[in-house]
């Protein structure tokens, strides 16, 4: 069964879910993102990183 929903991509994780998804820790997470090279969003008291900016930081574009 197929639905719409299969496809999508998430458009921002949070700090856990990155470092599931990219393989590095909670610390370098937050190093990375001291040092400006990922991008961050807090809505509430959530952090998320945007999708974009893990791939760019993954592909050497950032």
């Amino acid at each position: 069964m197929n639905s719409k929903n299969d496809n999508l991509q998430p458009l921002a994780y949070s700090i856990n879910e990155a470092c599931r998804v990219s393989s590095l820790g909670r610390t370098r997470i937050y190093q990375l993102i001291g040092e400006k090279r990922l991008q961050v969003r807090k809505i509430g008291k959530r952090t998320l990183i945007p999708a974009a900016s893990l791939r760019n930081l993954i592909s050497g574009e950032s």
